[in-house]
């Protein structure tokens, strides 16, 4: 039986950032237009970081039953180190996804109907990751998912159910983001290229290669810059995101100086803690501004 400890290290508390990232970002681009509602910040960071939770499970769950963990290298994963059921794993993964599914309901009902089919593709997006018969993660699709759903999809989602609308800086803050997101995960398959390919997990990092890779972890943590830039012209107040920086480049430390293995799970933690950052900068800028 898995102590609450190791569930909890199975939920992988160092991708919440992921899900916290967003909201903050949507919410300070919904205070730039005069739009910011604090409890449906809330219910949306609610959908956020139960959505982000349900997909760790659920990957642990698919990848722990095909065997895709049996060596793993990185975090504690329950179902392939033994340590609880599939079925348990499982269970937590629809539970997760069930808070989001409800929390979402209500952000849907009092702002648009539509957003509805938006969670329920979200919701499906998180267990067909590594889940079902042709699972996307496995085809090189999960930055472009992770993109799109914890960037584009949550910022943008978050703007709108409080402004009633969405902008240009929300777009340019949901691209920041999504971008950040992207780069944890491409850190996360860089370490894990050696596995993924001998499991026959074709992850993007197994298409792009070592090197190729490398590149592309650093193009990603380049654009969040780039979108500070850009937001100034909402307000000057914007250059606070630059605080990221730092973070960024102490991320990118392991992975161009070719550290590999366990070496590189500092480049996942300080990815998302240069994401937090960003979007807390950014969040209280707009706000500011």
């Amino acid at each position: 039986m898995a102590s609450m400890a190791q569930w909890i290290e199975g939920a992988r508390p160092r991708t919440l950032p992921n899900a916290i990232a967003p909201v903050l970002a949507g919410t300070g681009a919904a205070a730039s237009l005069d739009g910011a509602v604090w409890w449906k910040a809330l219910l949306a960071l609610v959908v956020s970081l139960a959505l982000i939770i349900g997909v760790n499970y659920a990957n642990d769950y698919s990848d722990g039953i095909r065997g895709t963990d049996d060596e793993r290298v990185g975090p504690l994963r329950l179902v392939g180190s033994r340590l609880a059921t599939p079925a348990s794993v499982r269970n937590a993964a629809v539970a997760s996804l069930g808070v989001a599914a409800v929390a979402g309901l209500v952000l849907a009902v009092t702002s648009a109907w539509w957003l509805v089919l938006v969670g329920a593709l979200c919701i499906a997006g998180a267990w067909f990751y590594t889940g079902g018969r042709k699972p996307y993660g496995y085809s090189g699709f999960g930055e472009i998912a992770v993109f799109v759903f914890f960037g584009l999809v949550a910022v943008l989602g978050t703007q709108f159910v409080q402004a009633d609308e969405v902008d240009w800086a929300g777009l340019v803050c949901a691209v920041a983001v999504g971008s950040f997101s992207s780069a944890v995960l491409v850190a996360n398959n860089l370490r894990d290229i050696p596995t993924d390919t001998a499991s026959g997990k074709v992850t993007l990092a197994v298409r792009l290669g070592d090197t190729r890779t490398r590149t592309l972890h650093l193009a990603l943590l380049v654009v969040p810059v780039v979108a500070t830039l850009v937001l100034v012209a909402r307000t000057p107040w914007a250059l606070l995101g630059l605080l990221a920086v730092p973070f960024s480049v102490r991320a990118n430390a392991p992975v161009r100086s070719g550290r590999h293995g366990l070496e590189l799970i500092p480049a996942l933690r300080d990815s998302g803690l240069a994401m937090l950052l960003w979007a807390v900068a950014t969040g209280i800028a707009l706000a500011i501004g």
